[in-house]
């Protein structure tokens, strides 16, 4: 049989011989069967080893095209970008009189008498006192949860792995929405689960797709302001998806990161709370330094939650988990939220009018858009030559769980610069897509 690894190895000297070039378009498979004269299967095999490789990138409906760069793109959201002037990469709301605000309520937590209660450790079920008040932070749209519920842990990240690992054991399958929060993938793969890509539409999720293939152990979905889509699920697709979870027997783990800026949406729980997990932080609400995790799951799995949260060492801090009340409860927290609840819209308003002629997909309360590139530009290509003019944006394949069929398109976090410089970049970026690729300074 042929080794469709030493026929990727040609591929890949050609591509760094400078013969193919980023950007580059490679025949049809079939095509490229014929030509070196092996089966169509080995064909495949060589261009899902140089998508493996982070040589190609398959775009749906349009083929496969050399990548703008080599390496795998998830990483990209790990870090920020050091070299890049403008962040439009990593979403960090942090609003500049936020810090005083905080400051105040640490006031009284460096007290000798208090400090030694808080250098003691703490479970995951947290403090009385800190359910009370994150129930109350957390109640959105008609929907509260109990505080005998809550459970914390010490980030966003970690309150999702808790949730997986109590729910998917290894070697099971976790269903995700096609385009994915890229973290996601990364937790998955340490917990040896496997990913299944569930089919969207414009509502979001099909219920439908839950019951397709081998069953699920569980979901991951974003029900409001979906990363990086910035879809919200209309109240027809909620009830759907809720009924389908319930039918199929299954457990759903709902991700509520940008929750708190749509507050007069209740999220899926309210519709199935035996079935459906809660997943919050404080990351985006304040920041992502001074940050804590909640968890509200299904009383009847409570337990194992609590016991992931453990074993996984995913539990909060006592400090963090005793200022984060003090916030919660002297209205920081919910002074801070309303001021980002406006300053999303604001940015909303600015992509808007920067980026109206081209086809963006947002949602006017959120803190990203996805943008579908014009033609000719190919995602890959656009990142390069925005990353030439210090712009930092995501490629679709970051998001994406199928890593041969990503979507032509960039997500762009609004929320990191300040608007003005928000406001120059998108100028930028528009300029830039206007023009074709090879005036962008990439050939």
């Amino acid at each position: 049989m042929d080794d469709y690894r030493a026929i990727a190895d040609q591929i890949a000297a050609d591509v760094a011989a400078g013969r193919l070039r980023p950007g580059d378009r490679l025949p049809p498979q079939r095509w490229f069967a014929r030509e070196r004269g092996i089966a169509s299967s080995t064909a495949a095999r060589v261009y899902g080893e140089l998508v493996r490789r982070g040589l190609a990138v398959g775009e749906v409906g349009r083929g496969t095209f050399v990548r703008a760069a080599t390496g795998p793109v998830d990483p990209a959201l790990a870090e920020p970008a050091a070299a890049a002037r403008v962040d439009l990469e990593l979403n960090f709301p942090v609003l500049p009189e936020q810090a005083g605000l905080l400051a105040k309520s640490l006031a009284s937590l460096v007290r000798p008498d208090v400090l030694e209660a808080t250098l003691r450790p703490v479970g995951a079920a947290g403090t009385p006192r800190a359910r009370q008040a994150a129930a109350a932070l957390l109640a959105r749209g008609g929907w509260a949860p109990d505080p005998a519920d809550l459970l914390f842990a010490g980030n966003g990240r970690q309150a999702i792995a808790a949730a997986i690992a109590a729910l998917v054991p290894p070697g099971e399958r976790l269903g995700v929405e096609r385009l994915t929060y890229p973290v996601v993938k990364g937790i998955a793969a340490r917990l040896g689960v496997t990913l299944v890509p569930l089919a969207m539409d414009e509502a979001g999720v099909i219920p439908d797709a839950l019951a397709e293939g081998p069953p699920l152990r569980a979901i991951y979905v974003q029900p409001t302001l979906h990363n990086p889509l910035g879809l919200t699920m209309p109240d027809e697709r909620r009830a759907a998806l809720a009924a389908a979870i319930r039918q199929q027997g299954m457990y759903a783990i709902e991700d509520s990161i940008y929750g708190f800026l749509r507050q007069d949406l209740p999220p899926l729980a309210v519709l199935e709370p035996e079935r459906v997990m809660v997943v919050d932080s404080l990351s985006k609400r304040v920041a992502p330094g001074l940050t804590l995790g909640f968890v509200v799951p299904p009383r009847r799995i409570a337990t194992d939650v609590a016991a992931a949260l453990r074993s996984g060492t995913w539990m909060a801090t006592r400090f963090a988990l005793d200022a984060a009340t003090c916030w919660m409860n002297d209205g920081t927290v919910a002074v801070i939220c309303e001021a980002k609840r406006e300053d999303a819209a604001a940015r909303q308003r600015i992509a808007a009018d920067r980026l109206g002629a081209f086809h963006l997909r947002t949602d006017p309360h959120a803190y990203h858009c996805w943008w579908e590139l014009p033609e000719p530009w190919r995602a890959d290509t656009f990142v390069a030559a925005a990353a030439r003019r210090g712009i930092a944006v995501t490629p679709a394949g970051s998001f994406t769980v199928s890593a041969g069929h990503v979507p032509n398109a960039v997500r762009l976090a609004l929320a990191s610069p300040p608007r003005d410089v928000l406001a120059t970049a998108l100028d930028t970026l528009a300029q830039l897509a206007g023009h074709a690729p090879e005036d962008s300074g990439l050939e």
